[in-house]
């Protein structure tokens, strides 16, 4: 059989198409959306070679049209999942054995079937299943799922090609082998990307998966499974199962074989998962990788050199795109008292011509929250602020769940920088403004610093390069993805690997190489070519 050493080819980031009226891409994803909304999906478990439908099933619900139907998925019982663990392991073998160059083919497959075919259809699943508007849908679903692909098949080559020295006379080789077991995914529902890549990352790597996607994700994450399947991925290498979390988690991180868990979600879950695989330490093979990425409670600081226009803009952006449904989203602000009357100025007028609606309708900026259990909670903390003494709503604060789960983008004024909303997690368009003095800056960085338990994103807003080098210094362990002069969301993979440390995950960084290297176990080999015959040292004599 030829052999080579063989060069993939190079990465690059997925264009972001605009989808402005009268594009062809606009077209294309209005026809699918059309086709799915009126349509009823049956969204099956993915085991080994078979799909189950094991009629216990959910609706699948738009949150913008929570009465609509448009499909429905299965949930696994016990023996289902403990059937994907058999059927993962069985791939395993020849999963494991298979050339690397031959997995990397089947994930750029999936990344050209994504950017072209599947591209309007999974988009259209992730606006309908997930209330993502066309342009959140784009960068998620489409291009960064695209960009996890492309640039971890770029990231395992160099993973391999990193080699040991060799001294004279012998041959040091390292290879990567995939874990002892199988890999548990569990991943959310607020980016596709994230559903496609916790599953495929360790894969690539040649080790088989169990995923569970969210409930509120089943729509987008059957597409995902159609283009693994047309891109070739063999049986068994991912099972994808549904159903009562808790079980599945009990029975997943309850054997032998569980080899790690690859996760994002909340903290309060991760936790659990730990101190379960750590109930269980003694009965695995071997010692689980535990790999997550969790909540977060992520600021914008602007000192008193930031331009408010730049402020304002960031606030609106990092605040309430896709309902500030992201881990990263923009959630407590310090604004110095200098430029808050521009910044809030500027920041209402912007929240004014904010839409609210459908994603299929193009002009609306914000769609609805995921299910009702987020927009209760959100409308709670809404009504506690309206009501309090220490806060005030000063945009926003209407809710209405009648036909979608529906919050408007709000705005909460605090002179308290330890106000609950300053200091919990959310999850919902609503950002919490602390208005300090201008002298307090230092103050203010020890605040920023201390206020949340989550280390996940943060940005800083200044035009004073001292200003900016004391607050990137102050605040080092605030966030492990930190933005100068920037909103603090929208990391693009290879650009900005994402995750944090503290509360908010194990900072392995997605979108680079470190991520993939939890997923290999490594083994030296060393080869000595003339073995030495006396067991003599010359200091002997």
């Amino acid at each position: 059989m030829p052999k080579g050493i063989y060069n993939v080819p190079k990465a690059f980031n997925e264009p972001v198409k605009s989808y402005a009226p009268g594009t062809k891409e606009r077209e294309q994803v209005l026809a699918a959306f059309k086709e799915m909304y009126n349509s009823t999906v049956d969204v099956p478990l993915y085991i080994g070679s078979e799909e189950i439908r094991t009629g216990d099933t959910k609706t699948i619900n738009p949150p913008f049209d929570h009465k609509k139907v448009v499909g429905h998925y299965h949930q696994a019982e016990k023996q289902h999942v403990a059937q994907a663990i058999e059927a993962a392991l069985k791939a395993k073998t020849q999963w494991a054995a298979m050339a690397w160059e031959h997995r990397a083919s089947i994930f750029l497959k999936a990344a050209e079937l994504l950017a072209g075919p599947y591209r309007a259809k999974i988009n259209a699943a992730t606006m309908i299943g997930q209330a993502k508007t066309v342009h959140q849908a784009e960068i998620d679903s489409a291009c960064e799922f695209i960009d996890f692909l492309r640039f971890n098949v770029e990231f395992m080559t160099k993973i391999y090609a990193e080699q040991p020295v060799s001294s004279e006379g012998i041959w040091n080789r390292m290879e990567h082998r995939p874990l002892e077991g199988f890999i548990y995914a569990i991943t959310p529902f607020n980016f596709t990307a994230i559903s496609g890549n916790l599953p495929s990352a360790p894969a690539l790597m040649g080790n088989v998966v169990v995923w569970k996607p969210s409930a509120t994700q089943m729509l987008s994450a059957g597409v995902i499974m159609e283009v693994f399947k047309e891109a070739g991925l063999p049986a068994g290498v991912i099972n994808m199962v549904s159903g009562n979390s808790a079980m599945i988690s009990e029975v997943l991180i309850g054997s032998r074989d569980f080899a790690g868990v690859h996760f994002t979600g909340s903290t309060g879950v991760f936790n659990d998962i730990w101190a379960k695989i750590g109930q269980n330490i003694s009965k695995y093979k071997t010692y689980p990788r535990i790999v997550g990425e969790t909540g977060g409670k992520d600021f914008v600081l602007a000192h008193p050199s930031s331009i408010p226009a730049q402020v304002a803009t960031a606030l609106s952006r990092g605040a309430f795109e896709y309902q500030g449904q992201k881990c990263s989203a923009a959630s407590r602000a310090y604004i110095p008292k200098s430029i808050w009357p521009q910044v809030k100025e500027l920041l209402l007028a912007d929240m004014a011509s904010m839409k609210m609606g459908s994603p299929e309708d193009m002009s609306n900026f914000v769609s609805a929250v995921i299910t009702e259990s987020s927009f209760d909670k959100l409308a709670a903390f809404i009504d506690a602020a309206k009501n309090a003494n220490d806060a005030e709503v000063i945009a926003g604060g209407n809710y209405d769940k009648s036909v979608g789960y529906f919050i408007e983008p709000t705005v909460i004024l605090t002179d308290n920088p330890k106000y609950d909303t300053m200091c919990t997690e959310l999850f919902g368009p609503v950002l919490t403004i602390h208005v300090y003095e201008d002298a307090k800056w230092e103050e203010t960085l020890k605040l920023v610093d201390e206020t949340s338990p989550y280390a996940l994103t943060g940005a800083i807003f200044s035009q004073d390069r001292y200003a900016i080098e004391q607050a990137t210094k102050a605040l080092e362990n605030s966030a492990g993805n930190f933005y100068i002069n920037d909103k603090p969301t929208g990391a693009v993979v290879g650009q900005q690997p994402f995750g944090g440390a503290r509360a908010s995950g194990t900072n392995d960084k997605a979108g680079s190489i470190l991520n993939l290297l939890r997923w290999v176990s490594p083994r030296t080999i060393k080869e000595t070519f003339v073995p030495p015959t006396d067991y003599r040292y010359p200091f002997l004599g």
